[in-house]
């Protein structure tokens, strides 16, 4: 799939749970919005309510997406039988439409009423969904191959080029102002000794300045525009690798962590899921089958 193509692949999804979220909130809010006492005499309450013809359909797509959701991403990336087809990458985002859209379907059947044991199925449906929001910036931080698999620290730092013999061999530089670039792209460890946020706002500052100081230098080489954006965008490569570098453990620690919290709640939830379905089973409600 071409970047172009992805794009519009992921705007696609995008674009998709926003339509159903909008088309639900459109028919249902003069339902919804109504007290629980007073549904009964809406002309919607029928239709939207729980057990109602859009309001149960709302309940088993919703549920059979987050089912797919979970369970197609988990044999996709369990099961080596299945690693040729499509990329990782891509299938965690299908994974993450499924399971953004299947909460929203829910959330609509439940009328916004939560109580006994399926209350807990739901918080624990919104403490997944959180959570994997959480899971996903931290996945991205990740540095990755294309195929979406995660790189060790060893293949990053191979990633990096010798921006010094790339500036001896491309670049007419003096000396000093070849000693200032290379020195400025090395990791500084002082950043490094601090907390994670304060570390990233200072290396956010420091890059800034260095940005600033190889573009002084370069300038008062002479170079021209096109020899100065070559070697600002050598160092910005640098300063990026860098940052993946300082990262990359702390995020795969952080990563493994997440697992922890979002793995039982994502249990719960369909366990409780699947005591509600067949209560309601037993009970005798049906949809249109």
């Amino acid at each position: 799939m071409t970047k172009t193509a992805h794009r519009i692949y992921i705007a696609l999804l995008s674009v998709l749970v926003i339509i159903v979220f909008t088309f639900i909130l459109n028919k249902g809010y003069s339902y919804y919005k109504t007290g629980m006492e007073e549904r009964f005499f809406h002309p919607g309450h029928s239709t939207l309510k729980p057990s109602g013809m859009l309001g149960h359909g709302m309940g088993i797509l919703g549920s059979l997406l987050m089912i797919m959701g979970v369970s197609l991403y988990m044999i996709r990336k369990r099961y080596r039988m299945f690693s040729r087809i499509g990329i990782l990458k891509y299938w965690l985002e299908f994974h993450i439409f499924l399971c953004t859209l299947g909460p929203i379907l829910v959330l609509f059947h439940t009328t916004f009423k939560f109580g006994g044991i399926v209350a807990i199925s739901f918080w624990s449906m919104v403490a997944v969904f959180v959570s994997g929001v959480v899971g996903r910036f931290i996945y991205i931080q990740i540095p990755r191959s294309i195929e979406g698999r995660e790189l060790s620290l060893s293949e990053v730092r191979d990633m990096k080029g010798n921006i010094g013999d790339t500036l001896i061999n491309s670049i007419q530089l003096d000396e000093e102002s070849h000693k200032i670039i290379v020195d400025s792209i090395r990791i500084k460890t002082d950043l490094r000794q601090r907390n994670f946020f304060a570390r990233t706002l200072d290396k956010y500052t420091d890059n800034r300045r260095t940005l600033k100081r190889v573009r002084a230098v370069l300038k008062k080489n002479n170079l021209s525009k096109a020899q100065r954006v070559q070697v600002v965008n050598l160092v910005k490569n640098e300063m990026s690798l860098n940052s993946r570098i300082e990262r990359l453990v702390v995020m795969q620690n952080l990563f493994k962590y997440w697992h922890v919290a979002h793995l039982p709640f994502a249990l719960v939830m369909l366990i409780i899921m699947i005591i509600h379905v067949g209560v309601t089973i037993v009970f005798g409600y049906r949809w249109i089958f």
